[in-house]
């Protein structure tokens, strides 16, 4: 066909619809009240700030007061806070701070622009903070407004011991002390080199295990005289990388990083005096391929450690003596094995641990005899964190989904199991601090349709005092539509947590394009009553005229371990069965436009996305950033957990590979991958491309240049948006 030919076909379909080409019906018209753009929502300089996070920041100290960090302009100041009148004294100002850190040899400007920067280390005591400026690490006594010089040259990862008279911390792959009364430096360890890490965690490691963003891998003993590390030798695991173009010469970007089924990291734990002596651990699993997912210690300076078999089928929890090591507990997953946190450790010498044994996570008492003296908590519900224990009262104190699964409220028990009590009033995700002594807690609280707002609360969750109301007349005046949750219930009767967000002056009798938001990865609800940053952009589509719905198959709910096993070694079948049980309430509700359905993902949502296209015809269009389109092409940890190893699971992971099907596409197809993703590297993107050309089908793909996996830069956002609403206004 001509292109003068196919213009007049569209204008000829356009005016058959009653519209314009790339309008919707129920779009609001230009410059209307209360109205939306694309460019309020994302662009990198005519974006408008519609809500925002409380901006008050502060943090309990030792003592029961609480500490500010007040931004000024390019400044910082520490007040010290009375909760129970809110009066406020000067802990630290700026100035002072600034002339400090001069004084101990920080250039003026460099001192100024750490303060800014703020993101202090703070000691146990909080009555000192570590903060890195140009390239040197200083310390900073609150109190007698003095600052130290503790290492020259670039640091990382530095930490206070226990008793405050020492830092630890890496330079390159090697782990080093500084005394703070004399800044004298001793090196703790040697060997580090491109491919063995002392104290540091490669990409794997700390993606998959201890928490992406921090590379520590080495912890202070309770003595502050030893310290536990692990030693991660990284020679076998395969070199991948990527190439920045935006450069000329090119310049390549290598990383080891192993793809399921390839070597692992050989991890190893030692113990470090402070003169550089390393005794290394016994290897408790010999022959064995393991992860060592936690490290700690135990009140009495004994060393912990969790680990797991390479596809995380179990756990054990380990103390090392003298002798050797003990297994204190043992746990075996249905499927998969959660990764748990430590002990948390009684005054009686008993401990709490927590568990996913009956399908939810849960916390257990048990003795100092090491016997489990029964359940604390228990129901179909799940304990999402522990704070801790009051000593005095024996109660604990614990986040928990027990009121709804789709939000997140403070409570205390005791430790017997009696007296549930819910400590937050409001529903919707709270997200609380408590003092030391859990007289007080700080309350950051949202909802779906709520900026996020921050209060003071006494033990019993009683609201002292509203710190952040804050209001948001730009979120207030917007003309916005309807949302709703609902609960809709798949073939075999589990009730999936949905949400609506319906367009304003939504008329049932008529007929709307639905857009779907996906993530269905395991335990990672997308549904939640909680403030969102993606609710700007579902209320401009609903101002569009359409009916924005995620719904969050069995796997991806929270609740509890029990309800994602179903996937276990063919990812993708259940969750895509579960999404098209519920297209069938959609369609049940008459106003959905089953023709007209997009459905969008990022990462292992993108998965969902090529998935659903590839094994189905329900989706007329598809959005997928950073795909997984095969998962041999995915990193070992998080892979194996679900998938079991390549070479035992041929089939599943024949089934659930996307490039496999890409001949089966149904619908239009729109990726989006940042070149530099170094967590799902943009092969996948090119693999499927490629099988899908090889097939016969058209594909549509923008690229974010220098992007890694989450497109952070303004100019990718807004690249990101502007192709979305441009393939969806165009196709749906």
């Amino acid at each position: 066909m001509s292109v003068r030919a196919l213009l007049a076909s569209l204008i000829l379909a356009a005016s058959l619809l009653g519209q314009t080409p790339g309008r919707i019906p129920g779009q609001f018209p230009e410059g209307a009240p209360g109205q939306l753009t694309l460019e309020a929502i994302a662009h990198p300089t005519k974006k408008v700030t519609y809500a925002g996070m409380p901006t008050t920041r502060l943090d309990w100290l030792p003592d029961g007061a609480l500490v500010q960090t007040r931004r000024e302009g390019d400044q910082v100041t520490l007040l010290r806070v009375d909760p129970a009148t809110w009066a406020s004294t000067p802990l630290l100002e700026a100035g002072r701070l600034q002339a400090a850190l001069v004084a101990a040899g920080a250039a003026d400007l460099a001192a100024k622009a750490a303060l800014g920067r703020g993101g202090f280390i703070w000691n146990e005591e909080r009555s000192a903070f570590l903060l890195e400026a140009a390239g040197d690490l200083f310390q900073v006594e609150v109190k007698a407004a003095r600052a130290k010089r503790i290492a020259s040259g670039k640091v990382d990862e530095p930490t206070f011991s226990p008793d405050g008279r020492q830092v630890a911390y890496l330079r390159g792959n090697d782990l080093y002390r500084a005394e703070v009364a004399t800044g004298r430096e001793t090196r703790l360890t040697t060997g580090g080199s491109e491919t063995v890490f002392n104290g540091r965690l490669d990409w794997v490691y700390q993606e998959e295990v201890y928490g992406r963003g921090s590379f520590r891998a080495f912890w202070w003993a309770p003595d502050s005289r030893r310290i536990a590390y692990l030693q991660l030798d990284e020679t076998k695991v395969p070199v991948f990388t990527l190439m920045d173009d935006r450069h000329q010469p090119q310049k390549a970007q290598a990383a080891r990083y192993p793809k399921a089924g390839d070597p692992n990291p050989v991890a190893r734990l030692g113990v470090v005096e402070l003169d550089g002596r390393t005794a290394w651990m016994e290897d408790p699993y010999p022959g064995q391929e393991t992860l060592i997912v936690q490290v700690g210690w135990d009140p009495l300076g004994h060393l912990l450690a969790i680990h797991q078999d390479r596809i995380q089928s179990w756990l054990d929890l380990r103390r090392y003596e003298a002798t050797g090591s003990k297994r204190l507990l043992h746990e075996n997953g249905l499927a998969w094995q959660e990764r748990l946190p430590l002990p948390h450790f009684l005054p009686d010498g008993g401990f709490l641990w927590e568990s996913g044994r009956t399908g939810h996570h849960h916390v257990y008492r048990y003795g100092k005899d090491g016997n489990l003296a029964g359940a604390v908590t228990a129901g179909d519900w799940d304990v999402k964190r522990v704070h801790g224990v009051d000593a005095k009262t024996g109660h604990l104190y614990f986040d928990a989904t027990e009121r709804s699964p789709i939000g997140l409220d403070a409570y205390r028990i005791g430790l017997d199991g009696k007296g549930l009590g819910r400590l937050t009033e409001r529903p919707g995700t709270h997200r609380a601090r408590f003092n030391p002594a859990f007289t007080a807690f700080l309350d950051v609280w949202s909802d779906v349709q709520t900026p996020p707002q921050q209060a003071l609360h006494d033990g019993s969750g009683k609201q002292l005092r509203l710190i952040d109301a804050n209001p948001s007349e730009a979120w207030k005046a917007l003309k916005r539509g309807k949302v709703s949750f609902q609960q809709v219930k798949t073939r075999d009767g589990f009730p999936m947590e949905t949400m609506l967000v319906l367009p304003p002056g939504f008329d049932p009798s008529r007929r709307y394009p639905v857009f779907q938001e996906i993530y269905g990865g395991p335990a990672t609800p997308t549904v939640r009553n909680a403030w969102g940053r993606d609710m700007l952009w579902y209320q401009f589509l609903a101002q569009q005229g359409i009916v924005v719905w995620a719904c969050d198959n069995r796997s991806a709910s929270a609740k509890g371990l029990a309800s994602a096993y179903g996937i276990h070694r063919n990812l993708g079948a259940q969750e895509l069965q579960d999404q098209l049980d519920g297209h069938a309430w959609l369609k049940q509700q008459g106003w959905a436009d089953l023709d007209r359905l997009c459905l969008d993902g990022w990462s292992y949502g993108g998965f969902m996305v090529t998935y659903a296209l590839t094994h189905s015809k329900a989706w007329k269009l598809g959005i997928a950033g950073a795909p997984v389109t095969d998962w041999r092409l995915y990193d070992s940890i998080y892979t194996e957990r679900y998938m079991g190893l390549p070479s035992d699971n041929k089939a599943g992971y024949e089934a659930s590979s996307v490039v496999k099907a890409a001949g089966n596409l149904s619908g239009r197809l729109l990726l989006l991958h940042g070149t530099l993703d170094d967590n799902v590297h943009p092969q996948n993107s090119v693999m499927l491309i490629d099988a899908l050309q090889k097939a016969g089908h058209p594909v549509q793909l923008v690229l974010l240049p220098g992007s890694d996996h989450v497109p952070r830069a303004p100019q990718h956002a807004w690249a990101r948006f502007q192709a979305m609403w441009d393939f969806i206004s165009k196709n749906l």
